[in-house]
């Protein structure tokens, strides 16, 4: 089982990833913790490195669970996974679920630092639906449309509870 999920901040991915994860004995690949610079807030490893990490990864397990809203990088993993899920719950979850987000260390260096960010944050998120970059739900959609594989998208997060 090699299973791929994607989307917007706050809509589910690294809870979903993680429960999959425990109920199948996966190993598990949150992308923040390859694209940026350990320690750092919003500091991007150089994108070599950040590709050769991915690589590495998906070379040396049998079976993982990735996730992460980078479509670059959802992109280069998509051929090996055998499931595709793209959490779509909309705008409303994400920003919910953004405000009730446990703090994250390995992204910040206290709760209050990551309460700091959560304006911007929110504001990112709010921006998925009209953004054009590759993290945006126009490069979600073209990706998981594109996908000729095993695939799934959960518009509802109660969905995805019973899913993993």
């Amino acid at each position: 089982m090699r299973v791929l999920v994607f989307g917007n901040s706050g809509s589910g991915k690294s809870t979903y990833a993680k429960a999959l994860a425990a109920q199948h004995g996966l190993a598990h690949l949150d992308l923040d913790s390859i694209v940026w610079e350990p320690g750092k807030i919003a500091v991007p490893r150089d994108p070599q490195s950040v590709s050769a990490s991915l690589d590495a990864f998906i070379a040396s397990l049998a079976e993982w669970v990735i996730e992460g809203c980078y479509g670059e990088l959802v992109e280069d993993a998509a051929p090996h996974c055998t499931q595709l899920v793209f959490l779509n719950p909309g705008l409303e979850t994400c920003q919910a679920n953004n405000r009730r987000r446990p703090w994250e260390p390995h992204k910040y260096a206290s709760m209050e630092q990551q309460d700091a960010m959560l304006a911007n944050l929110q504001s990112w998120v709010a921006d998925y639906y009209s953004r054009d970059d590759a993290w945006s739900y126009q490069a979600h959609r073209r990706i998981f449309d594109a996908h000729r594989g095993v695939k799934v998208e959960y518009t509802d997060a109660s969905q995805t509870a019973s899913a993993a």
